[in-house]
């Protein structure tokens, strides 16, 4: 090539990757990772090469790059009309949950939940990237990367999800029946195949949808979030000071992100408190069972993250 078509090519050590891709994730560009398909010594001419994964905000799995006690959400959030479709999943830990919106101040009530969850990565249908107001409200209020997905991947079909996942309540117990007219089934069926499709394998650990109602938890907009300081503070988003800061004697990973979780959802059934204040009480006046269960759980490693490492071999 003559220099004014010189392209410039650059190549980072295998070892030094993960912090490369971190820096890009951290700006919320997409990362495509590739390699190659076959033996060099074995191919005749340039060897074939693929892509293996894209890495994006909301699905990141290298544990350098996450908070170990914060889980890492991906939002797909489905609009018709006047409400709203949402699924949220973590990667890390196969969590998957789905809810709808539709009351009358809709909207608020969806920036409370992506208060709740604080994704880093949200996928929209076309309906709601084209209300620029929206749109342009949740970028100044959330620091997240907004994809606009394909509509035709935001499928009503329900006899697959009912086939592959479990549903399952607020309640832990199962669901039999799912109105495939609903508005969650979109958006489930969207982030399925948006992780399909950046994730390039079956993510196995995923494999149960839990359907919560937005009425089960008290309901609190980001301002009032940020003013109490549930998690982090106002000036510089770091833990310290906080109530999780004061709260968190967490020994696992997972006991760290459950009592964020608890933060972040304030109860309102008056049944679901006592059952976990009744759980307190028995650890806080029961001593020597109280340190049975520290030192156990000190041995304890983040068995969610592990058991999607594993699904992945």
């Amino acid at each position: 090539m003559g220099k004014k078509k010189e392209l410039q090519c650059v190549g980072v050590p295998f070892h030094a990757a993960e912090s490369y891709i971190a820096r890009l994730i951290e700006k919320g560009y997409k990362v495509a990772i590739c390699e190659q398909l076959e033996d060099p010594k074995s191919a005749k001419g340039i060897v074939k090469r693929d892509v293996i994964r894209v890495v994006t905000p909301g699905t990141v799995i290298e544990s350098n790059m996450l908070d170990e006690k914060k889980n890492n959400y991906i939002m797909s959030i489905y609009k018709k009309g006047i409400y709203f479709g949402l699924a949220i999943c973590d990667v890390t830990t196969g969590t998957f949950l789905s809810t709808k919106i539709e009351e009358t101040n809709n909207f608020t009530l969806l920036l409370d939940e992506l208060s709740k969850y604080n994704p880093a990565e949200i996928i929209v249908n076309k309906m709601l990237f084209n209300c620029r107001q929206e749109i342009d409200e949740i970028k100044l209020r959330f620091n997240a990367y907004i994809n606009c997905f394909d509509d035709e991947k935001f499928k009503t079909d329900v006899e697959s999800l009912l086939h592959t996942y479990k549903f399952m309540d607020d309640n832990d117990k199962e669901i039999k029946n799912i109105d495939n007219n609903d508005i969650q089934i979109p958006a489930i069926n969207g982030l399925l195949e948006y992780l399909n499709q950046t994730q390039k394998i079956k993510l196995e650990h995923i494999n149960i949808i839990k359907i919560y109602s937005v009425k089960k938890y008290m309901s609190l907009n980001l301002t009032t979030r940020r003013n109490l300081e549930l998690t982090e503070k106002m000036n510089d988003k770091s833990k310290k000071g906080t109530l999780l800061w004061v709260l968190d004697k967490t020994y696992t990973s997972m006991g760290g992100r459950l009592l964020r979780k608890w933060i972040n959802e304030p109860l309102i059934d008056v049944i679901e408190i006592n059952k976990r204040l009744n759980a307190v009480e028995e650890l806080k006046d029961n001593l020597i069972f109280r340190g049975d269960i520290i030192d156990s759980l000190k041995r304890i490693y983040d068995i969610e993250r592990i058991a999607r490492e594993n699904s992945l071999w």
